[in-house]
């Protein structure tokens, strides 16, 4: 007997299911990954050429997608990716909201634009997606929606928009989580730690650097979007059925490891 997929009879919106180079971002292993295990998949992006990279690596395994070029910082365009997805499959039972970007300084230093900017994309976005996701999954029986954070919440450095923005992730995770328990959706968050993905290295990230990174987590060993994917497909199955308003730390141990010490301090 065959093993069932995982996501089989599934259908799933990514958003920032694109990258931002090629390669393996976050978004982008997990639009493949939910495919190959059986989803419908609607790839979510604001540059189309970036969502068609992923559509053409889920069709050349067999699976079944569709692109959907948008700002997720935007109600009317949540709403008209629910409605795209609900005409073309009837149904939805998946949102993995990982569309997020950067912000670095502190409250002095970064500007009132930069901040409202980085709380509309990284946190409006996920509320938006989720008010016009959920009815029709509360409608069909339940669903899951998993949330991309990062260990930047916990462990603040030096981006201090950021990290509020992903701090913020978590609490709307967890009130989520609560809010629609009763409609059987499940909502988790991943936390990745220091992965290398296409939005690392496209900043000019060198070897060395690189390698600092690596040896930062007690594994020893370098994450990647593919790890951020698998989580995401986890939380996103049957699997995890009794699992909610989690924050699951996908980070090789980093945050629970001290920096190493410079020589001659304590």
């Amino acid at each position: 007997m065959g093993s069932r997929l995982r996501l089989e009879n599934k259908v799933a919106i990514v958003t920032g299911g694109g990258s931002v180079a090629s390669g393996i971002g976050n978004g982008r292993a997990a639009a493949i990954l939910f495919a190959r295990e059986g989803a419908k998949v609607m790839i979510v992006d604001i540059k189309q050429a970036a969502a068609e990279e992923t559509l053409e690596a889920i069709k050349k395994e067999g699976g079944e997608a569709e692109i959907f070029v948008a700002d997720v910082s935007k109600a009317k365009d949540c709403q008209a990716i629910v409605k795209r997805v609900l005409d073309r499959w009837g149904k939805l039972d998946i949102l993995d909201n990982n569309v997020g970007i950067s912000g670095p300084g502190s409250v002095v230093e970064v500007s009132e634009e930069d901040w409202d900017r980085v709380m509309a994309v990284n946190v409006k976005s996920m509320m938006l997606m989720g008010k016009y996701a959920i009815p029709p999954m509360a409608a069909a029986g339940g669903g899951a929606i998993i949330n991309i954070s990062s260990i930047s919440a916990i462990r603040p450095r030096g981006l201090t928009p950021y990290t509020a923005s992903k701090g913020a992730v978590i609490a709307l995770t967890q009130a989520m989580a609560i809010d629609h328990a009763k409609d059987h959706i499940r909502v988790n968050c991943v936390a990745p730690g220091p992965v290398y993905t296409p939005m690392v290295y496209t900043k000019g990230m060198t070897e060395e650097q690189r390698e600092m990174r690596r040896k930062a987590s007690p594994l020893g060993i370098e994450g990647s979007g593919w790890d951020i994917g698998y989580a995401a497909l986890f939380l996103a199955s049957d699997e995890a059925r009794f699992i909610t308003g989690v924050v699951l730390l996908v980070d090789g141990g980093v945050s629970l490891a001290s920096p190493p010490r410079k020589a001659g301090t304590e």
